[in-house]
């Protein structure tokens, strides 16, 4: 329940940079056939989102993601911690869910 719970607000927050609906028309009845509005139309043709960043399906956004990782490089004895660059897709991401990116690696 939980899972569902969490993918529902994902998928809410996230329909900016997937080919999600942002303002779906209103229907008369809940059983009746869903339409895309004009502006999502739009934007699936273009495969751009806003300030023209591409968009992709929900999976594909989590996989992109799954990009951003820590390493450690070992050079001998010594070893450095190390970030990965966020991209501007992963920047956005994170920003509308409310959450940062760290930028360094704490040592405390």
């Amino acid at each position: 329940m939980l899972a569902c719970y969490l993918t529902w607000h994902l998928r809410r927050a996230w329909a900016p940079l997937t080919y999600a609906g942002e303002h779906p028309p209103q229907r008369a009845s809940p059983v009746a056939p869903a339409h895309r509005s004009p502006s999502d139309d739009a934007k699936a043709a273009g495969k751009t989102g806003p300030g023209r960043q591409p968009i992709r399906g929900f999976r594909d956004l989590l996989d992109h993601l799954a990009t951003l990782t820590r390493n450690d490089l070992r050079y001998g004895q010594a070893t450095i911690p190390a970030l990965a660059e966020p991209t501007p897709t992963q920047r956005r991401a994170f920003d509308l869910i409310g959450a940062g990116i760290p930028i360094t690696l704490s040592t405390t």
